[in-house]
């Protein structure tokens, strides 16, 4: 079923938006789409940091648009008060190595444009394109978005200290984010909770097997299982 957004000029629209990513990676399924795609088309800059879940979906999406474009189709979502998304948004951006090698590439043909490549231009070039392998390599292996359910023993948990607990897990490369807490049924609560991971550096499997799920966490934390988990 399409979603219906409002005017991202506004408070309101914004606040609506920050609130529909508290427990979402992307605004429809579990992969980035079209839908995306027209949410993001329609801010005209990047949110402010005021809206902690749109700054960290939108600083995600751009990332996905400038390493490898969208694909997927969505399920038709609309923002009203916006122009409707144009095939061109859909393409990848050229990076910003692309641009500077287009850019001298205009200054040698000003120069000369039927002259031979010299030396000096060869190395250039194979420097340039070193450098863009170099960074390609280096998003490749960035950072993880991960959304996770916390369940307690049961329905007398205290879930405040449940989630303090497990905020109090600290490693090199884990962030905590939003969290919420939602009803399972008998009156017992899970807690769902975004973090980000480098994944060169934690494992979420290790967090889960040696961090969350021993002592003292353990006396709230009854598991976890990881609900999304996508590449930023």
């Amino acid at each position: 079923m399409a979603v219906t957004f409002h005017d991202f000029t506004s408070a309101a629209g914004l606040k609506k938006l920050d609130d529909f990513l508290l427990s979402r990676s992307y605004i429809s399924g579990y992969q980035a789409s079209k839908d995306d795609l027209t949410v993001y088309s329609a801010l005209s800059s990047a949110p402010s940091a005021e809206y902690v879940n749109v700054s960290r979906w939108y600083t995600h999406i751009d990332a996905l648009l400038r390493i490898s474009g969208v694909e997927s189709e969505g399920c038709g979502v609309v923002v009203k008060g916006s122009a409707p998304i144009t095939e061109e948004a859909i393409a990848t951006p050229p990076s910003t190595e692309t641009k500077a090698a287009a850019a001298e590439d205009d200054d040698d043909d000003d120069v000369d444009l039927f002259g031979e490549e010299t030396e000096e231009e060869k190395k250039a070039a194979e420097e340039r394109a070193a450098a863009v392998k170099a960074s390609t390599k280096k998003k490749e292996s960035g950072k993880s978005s991960v959304l996770m359910d916390v369940k307690p023993w049961d329905d007398e948990t205290d879930m405040k200290k449940l989630e303090e607990a497990v905020r109090s897990v600290e490693m090199e490369g884990l962030l905590w984010g939003a969290s919420k807490l939602v009803p399972v049924g008998y009156g017992i609560k899970k807690m769902t909770i975004m973090l980000t991971i480098v994944d060169d550096l934690v494992s979420v499997d290790t967090l889960i097997e040696e961090r969350l799920t021993v002592e003292p966490i353990n006396e709230y934390v009854q598991s976890c299982d990881i609900v999304a988990f996508n590449k930023i």
